[in-house]
């Protein structure tokens, strides 16, 4: 059944054109915050900070999103509490309903704090457990990616398509270093020293949904990070997929919204990478 075909469009709005404008118009309200944060809370440790234009950004986009689609179910960063467990449970609870936007109002709060321009916003709408659009918007390069399922995925309007990178020694591979400091972040940190003599290099830039966004426009070859959310990955998820890469979890498992250990690539380097990988833990 084409989804889209039959419901996604309802009166005069598509759930792509809703997820567009939600990402647009919460992006444009964001980058009119920066420079003016004045108090960071903390959610699960020390690497996970939270602040009022994360709240702000969430009601934004929860409140159009409900004008056009009252009877959808949301799932918001900011409305879950703190921890994998928490997580977990709130993906559960909305993971097999009917329609359900999945939101990250601000991915890469740390980087905003600190002016850091490598943040993002990013929305996905999952039909009965399938992520059916993705929309990642930076806001400061007014960059939009977008993904719907079987329709391909778009950056400004431009088809993507991952890169042809067949080696990891030809590959720039990117990771994001975990929140929870005991068991993931170890993990990550011996991952990141058996890869880097590997690899052409390694980037961690701080925003795991804009990192998924560039392996599927071929500016990265992979991505992995460790402990992630739904609201993390769904989105970036299908611009992988779409754009002919590879989304897992670290295991090998095809990925679905329960998985928390990414592991993305272009596709002809991900059994490497997964190799390597689960060698190193």
């Amino acid at each position: 059944m084409d989804v889209f075909n039959r419901e996604g469009v309802i009166g005069s709005k598509s759930f792509a054109a809703v997820a567009v404008n939600c990402a647009s118009k919460a992006g444009e309200w964001i980058k009119s915050k920066i420079g003016g944060i004045s108090e960071t809370d903390l959610k699960y440790s020390q690497h996970d900070l939270v602040t009022e234009v994360d709240k702000g950004s969430e009601r934004l986009i929860r409140n159009l999103i409900s004008t056009h689609f009252p009877h959808h179910s949301f799932l918001g960063e900011e409305s879950v509490a703190p921890g994998p467990d928490a997580s977990a449970r709130a993906i559960g609870e909305v993971a097999e309903t009917e329609y359900v936007w999945i939101v990250d109002p601000i991915d890469g709060t740390t980087n905003f704090v600190h002016g850091f321009p490598f943040f993002s916003v990013s929305i996905a709408l999952a039909h009965r457990g399938q992520v059916i659009v993705g929309v990642i918007y930076d806001p400061m390069r007014d960059e939009l990616f977008l993904a719907e399922r079987g329709k391909g995925a778009y950056v400004h309007g431009r088809k993507m398509r991952a890169s042809a990178e067949t080696a990891l020694s030809e590959s720039l591979i990117a990771t994001g270093l975990p929140a929870e400091p005991l068991h993931a972040l170890p993990r990550n940190l011996a991952q990141i020293q058996a890869l880097a003599p590997q690899v052409r290099n390694l980037r961690v830039a701080g925003s795991a949904a804009l990192h998924l966004a560039y392996v599927a426009a071929g500016r990265l070859s992979g991505f992995w990070e460790i402990g992630l959310n739904a609201w993390d990955l769904a989105a970036g998820a299908l611009l992988v997929q779409e754009s002919g890469g590879r989304v897992t979890d670290m295991d090998g498992t095809d990925y679905h919204l329960g998985v928390r250990n990414i592991v993305a690539s272009c596709g002809p380097i991900h059994e490497s990478l997964l190799r390597e990988l689960q060698q190193a833990r």
